[in-house]
C-alpha cells in the first residue's frame, strides 16, 4: 500500500527540520530582520551535531553542541546585519557560501574525509515511546517513536505564538519590527531584540540541522540541508509569520517530501522526485502573491 506504515512515519522525522527553522525565522520576520540565511544555520548544526556526538558518544551532548554553534551563528548575523548595518540579503548570502566552505573544510580538518562523514560512535537522539499508541495503525507509526525534537517543534509553535501574544518581552520584539524610534523612546533597544531573535533563529536552525544528521540518519554529508532553510523562508512568507499556520503548512510539505521519497521506489528519477516539495513551495508563493495583489488592488 502506497500510504503505509514506513511513509507515517517518515512524515515527521521530514517536516521538523524545516518547522524549527521556520519558527526562527518568524522571529526574524517579527523584528523586521530578512534572514534568509536558515539554510547555512541548519548546515552548522547538522555539522557540528555530529562533531559533538562523535567526541562524546552522547547524541544531547552533540545537539548541545549544535545550538551553541547556531546562537554563535545567529550572533555573527546579527553583528553584521544589525550592529554595522548591513544590507540583510548580502549578509545572508555571504553567511551561506561561509557555511558551505566552512563546514566542508572543517570535515576535512577534523575527520580527514571529503563529501561525507559516518561513525559508529554517532549516535541517534533519544525517541519518545507513547506505548499503547504505538499500536494504533498509521497514527501509532506518525506519533510514537520520533525523535525528541519532533516534539519539541511542535510544542515550540505554541509556546513562541503565545510568547509572542502575551509576554512583555514578546510584544517587544513585535514592536521593535515596527517602529525602531519609539522603541528608543522608552529605553528599550531595537537592536538587542533583533540580536536576541537572530540567536534563538540561528539556535533553533542549528537543530534542525541535528534532526538531520544525528536522527533521521547518523553521519554527516556536504549540503545536507538540501535546501530545506529556503522551505521554510517560503513557509514563513506564505503564513505571514503566523505560527499557528507555520505548523500545517509545514506538515504539508513533510508530506510531500515523504511522497517524493515513496516515488523513488516507482522507479522515477531521483533528481525529479527531490524537486516535487520545491515546486509545490513556488507555485503556492505564486498563489499567495496574486491573491495579496488582488487584495491590494480592491
Amino acid at each position: 500500500m502506497f500510504f503505509d506504515s514506513a511513509l507515517m512515519d517518515s512524515i515527521p522525522r521530514l517536516f521538523t527540520p524545516v518547522l524549527l527553522a521556520a519558527i526562527g525565522s518568524a522571529l526574524c520576520e517579527r523584528v523586521n530582520v530578512f534572514n534568509i540565511a536558515l539554510e547555512g544555520m541548519m548546515l552548522i548544526g547538522a555539522f557540528f551535531a555530529v562533531v559533538g556526538t562523535y567526541y562524546t558518544g552522547n547524541a544531547l551532548a552533540g545537539l548541545g553542541v549544535a545550538m551553541v554553534a547556531g546562537a554563535l551563528s545567529g550572533l555573527v548575523f546579527a553583528y553584521f546585519g544589525v550592529t554595522r548595518g548591513g544590507d540583510h540579503i548580502i549578509v545572508s548570502i555571504g553567511f551561506n557560501v561561509l557555511a558551505i566552505g566552512l563546514t566542508a573544510f572543517l570535515l576535512g580538518q577534523i575527520f580527514g574525509v571529503s563529501g561525507q562523514f559516518d561513525d559508529p560512535r554517532i549516535v541517534q537522539l533519544p525517541r519518545i515511546d507513547l506505548g499503547p499508541v504505538a499500536d494504533i495503525p498509521l497514527l501509532g507509526d506518525f506519533l510514537s517513536g520520533q525523535s525528541i525534537l519532533v516534539w519539541f517543534a511542535v510544542i515550540m509553535v505554541f509556546v513562541v505564538h503565545w510568547f509572542l501574544k502575551n509576554h512583555k518581552y514578546g510584544l517587544r520584539l513585535r514592536a521593535a519590527g515596527q517602529n525602531d524610534a519609539a522603541m528608543r523612546t522608552v529605553g528599550v533597544s531595537p537592536e538587542a531584540l533583533k540580536t536576541s531573535a537572530l540567536i534563538t533563529c540561528g539556535t533553533l536552525c542549528a537543530m534542525g540541522g541535528a534532526q538531520l544528521s544525528i536522527s533521521n540518519v547518523t553521519l554527516y554529508t556536504d549540503g545536507m540541508s538540501a535546501g530545506r532553510g529556503w522551505i521554510a523562508l517560503v513557509i514563513v512568507m506564505m503564513c505571514n509569520a503566523r505560527l499557528l499556520w507555520v505548523l500545517p503548512t509545514a506538515l504539508l510539505f513533510g508530506l510531500v517530501d515523504a511522497f517524493g521519497f515513496r516515488m523513488q521506489g516507482l522507479g522515477l528519477p531521483q533528481q525529479l522526485t527531490e524537486s516535487v516539495p520545491y515546486v509545490l513551495a513556488i507555485v503556492v508563493l505564486m498563489l499567495v502573491f496574486r491573491n495579496r495583489r488582488a487584495r491590494l488592488a480592491r
